[in-house]
């Protein structure tokens, strides 16, 4: 009995580092030369999260606070699913995002970046741990040493309305109009140019 407890042990121990390790991260101080690593920081709330479907996850945030980069008022967050240590988002979860851009206001999740949710009882926040200050200290840190940014404003372009497409009252007036032209140029055409 004991030769199988002790193997069983053996495995146990031999597989659990890869799983325990997988979502690890290296413990980093905040500092500027940390916050230099990334194109984009801000606070935000989580609007709504779509979910993945083998595709990649998305998350949109709404910005509260921008300390670095350039974002709109709603921000989009990309994270692969396939990772078995992506971030979970949940609507109404406040983070501070800490990323590199993948296009315009879309930012792609990395699960080692300094990224963390904000926890209603500091007894719960693990992320204080692992990034050596609790999640006021850093809004703290963020909003003194990188100051705030305003966000980027989307102004809606007179351009846009060029390409919406006509209602059924709009195709008839222009289907109308055009038989009229053609039967304007046929007669003009008939009699004035045989």
């Amino acid at each position: 009995m004991k030769p199988i407890v002790t193997l069983a042990f053996l495995i146990f121990l031999c597989g659990t580092p890869s799983r325990m390790l997988a979502c690890q991260c290296p413990v980093t101080a905040m500092s500027l030369a940390e916050c230099d690593k990334y194109e984009v920081i801000f606070r935000g709330k989580v609007l709504a999260v779509k979910s993945c479907n083998n595709k990649p996850g998305e998350a949109l945030m709404e910005v509260l606070e921008l300390y670095k980069g350039y974002a709109e008022k709603k921000f989009k967050l990309v994270f692969n699913c396939s990772d078995p240590c992506y971030y979970e988002f949940k609507p109404g979860e406040e983070w501070i995002i800490y990323s590199r851009y993948k296009q315009v206001n879309t930012a792609l999740m990395d699960y080692c970046s300094r990224s963390r949710r904000y926890f209603t009882s500091a007894k719960e926040d693990y992320y204080t741990a692992s990034n050596g200050n609790d999640y006021e200290d850093e809004l703290k840190f963020l909003r003194e040493k990188l100051g705030l940014h305003r966000l980027v404003e989307t102004k809606q372009h007179q351009d846009y309305s060029r390409n919406n497409l006509p209602n059924s009252t709009q195709s008839v007036i222009i289907l109308l109009v055009s038989i009229a032209a053609l039967l304007g140029f046929y007669f003009i055409f008939n009699r004035y140019l045989k």
